[in-house]
């Protein structure tokens, strides 16, 4: 297995920065902002002799609510790892935070690198002189920004740790199957996370905006392999109080779209806004497979669940192809229904759907409802090819097809979705015209031709 490496320290000293500097990615938010991460972010290192998993983690600073839960999930990620590496800020110097925090990790027993960060413009022998009060060793020196003495860094951790046998990322986990959970913010997300993982993953608390990164958990239940994203909840823009949030949006949208499967889970106490109603309309226009997961439906009335399921058809009457489930993500009620909803609408989205079968499919659609004429003309469609997946994409060929109307198209769609069986993912149709040949061109007369041509005018006239 690889080595597990795990970022730890105070908040704003630039663990984030580090680890997005070490995968080569952006997966972690950051910004000027102190506590800004709150739960562990995997990613798959790539600076270095060797490939490794490194962990970021919230920020150590002591406080209760939200922030005593963020260090729990430091200290599953120290329980987690092979190697810790405790970054400082070097401008700050040596803080007594600092000192509590190496007195935490040396009682750990596990190998603890101290790496000074943001070392630019600075007198390292002074700097380092203030850092050996911590009885970590020699300080190892980094500009995270900038990269600099990142490699350096990277090399002396890696020899210190024995190789592993399965260095690179196996089959399973380049096949797995991409869940996105999205939402309004505290509409349960992340309990829902937690139960369908049967542990405490991410943070969870009685507080909108508790998420704000994209988390990427890895498991599997038996041969099949998952990767649930936990997202932040999308709130209308006029309700973004924290410039941080939004970040956290536009990370939610790079989750849907990397995702092959999201799971829209909706608040049955708050019922169906504006909010779902426009993250709904981004899932569809996304083109990825949807379930829908109506939380909290437990604590509701007969009447409130009766108001709640005619909303639901009022306002989201363009889900109509996605599974519905109504679950307790606290209580777990119907939560173990959606992984397998998933598994279909994931199969449903990544089918492949033979030409025959689809020129067919069509052929009987028109027989039985023909498309509207067009100035005198019927509208033909000759045959049918698909052309894409996640979302299941049909081409369909024919002639006069950019005058067909949305009404007729709603109605291929609708059949073809019914006689395939496609389950919680949309159906797209891209239409395609033949083009004329001799469109354009002028039909020109041979000398023979013409002269036929005057014979019949002067017969005409001689008969007037």
């Amino acid at each position: 297995m690889l080595p597990v490496i795990a970022l730890l320290g105070r908040p704003n000293v630039g663990k984030s920065t580090l680890f997005n500097r070490l995968t080569r990615t952006r997966d972690a938010l950051v910004a000027d902002f102190p506590g800004l991460t709150r739960d562990r972010q995997y990613g798959i290192g790539r600076i270095g002799p060797r490939p490794y998993v490194v962990v970021d983690t919230g920020g150590i600073s002591g406080g209760d609510g939200i922030q005593a839960l963020s260090e729990q999930q430091v200290r599953v990620a120290i329980g987690e790892a092979d190697q810790l590496l405790f970054l400082v800020d070097t401008r700050d110097g040596t803080t007594p935070g600092d000192i509590e925090i190496a007195a935490e990790l040396r009682r750990t027993g596990k190998p603890v690198t101290l790496v000074a960060n943001k070392v630019d413009h600075l007198d390292w022998n002074l700097a380092a002189a203030e850092l050996h009060q911590l009885g970590l060793g020699d300080p190892q020196p980094i500009a995270a920004i900038q990269g600099r003495g990142v490699s350096a860094l990277m090399t002396r951790v890696l020899e210190a740790l024995p190789a592993a046998e399965d260095a690179e990322p196996t089959e399973e986990d380049q096949a797995a199957i991409r869940v996105a959970v999205v939402g309004r913010p505290n509409a349960g997300k992340s309990t829902l996370i937690n139960r369908l993982l049967g542990e405490e993953r991410v943070v969870v608390f009685d507080s909108p905006g508790t998420t704000r990164d994209s988390i990427e958990i890895p498991f599997a239940i038996g041969e099949r392999h998952y990767k649930l994203i936990d997202t932040a909840g999308m709130r209308r823009r006029a309700r973004i109080n924290e410039p941080v949030e939004h970040f956290s949006v536009v990370k939610t949208l790079q989750a849907i779209e990397a995702c092959h499967v999201a799971i829209l889970v909706l608040d049955a106490h708050a019922g169906i806004g504006e909010q779902d109603a426009t993250l709904a309309a981004h899932l569809i226009d996304s083109g990825r497979a949807l379930v829908v997961a109506v939380n909290k439906w437990d604590g509701l009335t007969p009447d409130a669940r009766a108001a709640l399921k005619s909303a639901i058809e009022r306002r989201l009457p363009f889900l109509g192809f996605a599974e519905q489930h109504l679950i307790s993500a606290l209580h777990g009620s119907g939560v173990g229904l959606l992984l397998e909803a998933a598994d279909r609408a994931y199969e449903s989205a990544m089918r492949t759907l033979p030409t025959p079968l689809l020129t067919r499919l069509l052929e009987d659609a028109v027989q039985e409802h023909s498309p509207p004429l067009v100035h005198g003309r019927r509208i033909k469609l000759r045959y049918a090819h698909q052309g894409g997946r996640n979302p299941p994409i049909i081409v369909i060929h024919g002639n006069q097809t950019e005058a067909l109307p949305e009404s007729y198209q709603r109605y291929l769609i609708k059949r073809l979705r019914d006689a395939l069986r496609l389950q919680g993912t949309p159906l797209r149709l891209e239409l395609k015209s033949g083009v004329n040949p001799f469109a354009g061109r002028k039909n020109e007369l041979t000398p023979r031709q013409r002269q036929k041509r005057g014979r019949l005018r002067a017969f005409a006239k001689r008969k007037r």
